[in-house]
């Protein structure tokens, strides 16, 4: 029995399936069908349609072999490579440097 399909956030459905679209212009540009890409991917043609469409249930292995295959490997170093909220979060626990006490000068230390 299958899994059920579990609910995203509309605007995470409109980027997956904006992410599946552009996967399907990159292998439409190699001029390379759906069947030539499952096979060299190793899956079938479903999975790739399935990924292609923008629903999520495939997995991230499938994701990575087929930018592989399109030579859109180096993609995969984009995905969260400025995590600018955490580099704030992390700012923000940092331990805040001690600051001298303005009476006192390097002669009275």
């Amino acid at each position: 029995m299958p899994r059920p399909a579990r609910t995203l956030f509309p605007q995470t459905q409109r980027r997956a399936e904006a992410l599946g679209e552009r996967l399907r212009l990159a292998r439409l540009r190699r001029r390379m069908s759906l069947a030539e890409l499952a096979a060299r991917v190793d899956v079938s043609r479903d999975t790739v349609s399935r990924l292609e469409r923008g629903e999520l249930r495939t997995s991230l292995a499938v994701l990575v072999r087929v930018l592989g295959v399109l030579g859109l490997e180096e993609d995969l170093d984009l995905i969260a490579r400025d995590d600018e909220l955490g580099r704030r979060l992390q700012d923000v626990h940092q331990p805040r440097p001690r600051r001298r006490s303005p009476h006192k000068t390097a002669a009275d230390e």
